[in-house]
């Protein structure tokens, strides 16, 4: 008997959280990355889903743009969109880093999936003008495409050196979980309207 036939398929629809380092766990055990701490949390809830991370270290709205194929052959149900920190740290033009943004959004919908948009900010350093910039830009994608948005995806963690690495960029494994935590608070309610 072939090794994988005595895997489980596993039917559940799927949860796609789709960013960058913050979504993959750099610096962590995988097993503590945001998602994985999601998944665990969603199965204590009894809710049937499989949470997938889609999360690649470094990655700009422009990898994200390249990767959405991917992540629609997961047909996900709900995807937890987590862009735009790379970009910001490269000081790139932010109405680039909307339109890649605009463009996943579509094709992810188009592709029959729910999506939850994850606001970020910026390091002070990066002024003033530019972060209202980069931070409104996350508010009116929500707005446009009637999204939930999650206002700040680190809230409560970055910033806070309790709940962050040494680099100052990435959340420990105690920030993870709060990560999750948040997550869940503007995941839950569109995974109730798709459960009933």
């Amino acid at each position: 008997m072939a090794p994988q036939s005595l895997r489980a398929v596993d039917n559940r629809p799927a949860i796609v959280c789709f960013g960058d380092s913050l979504t993959a766990g750099a610096g962590l055990d995988p097993s503590q990355s945001y998602p994985e701490v999601l998944q665990k949390e969603l199965d204590a809830r009894g809710y049937k889903y499989r949470v997938v991370n889609a999360g690649i270290s470094g990655d700009t709205t422009q990898d994200g743009l390249a990767r959405v194929a991917m992540v629609l052959a997961e047909k996900p149900a709900v995807v937890v969109l987590e862009f735009g920190a790379n970009d910001g740290l490269r000081g790139q033009p932010v109405a680039t880093t909307a339109a890649n943004l605009k463009q996943m959004i579509e094709e992810l919908q188009t592709g029959g999936a729910k999506v939850v948009l994850a606001g970020m900010t910026l390091p002070p350093n990066y002024g003033a003008e530019y972060i209202r910039k980069f931070e409104a830009m996350y508010k009116d994608l929500a707005a446009q495409y009637r999204l939930p948005l999650i206002p700040f995806f680190l809230e409560g963690v970055g910033g806070n050196a309790p709940f962050m690495q040494q680099d100052g960029l990435h959340p420990n494994a105690a920030g993870t979980r709060k990560v999750a935590a948040t997550v869940l608070k503007y995941l839950e309610p569109e995974l109730k309207r798709t459960t009933g």
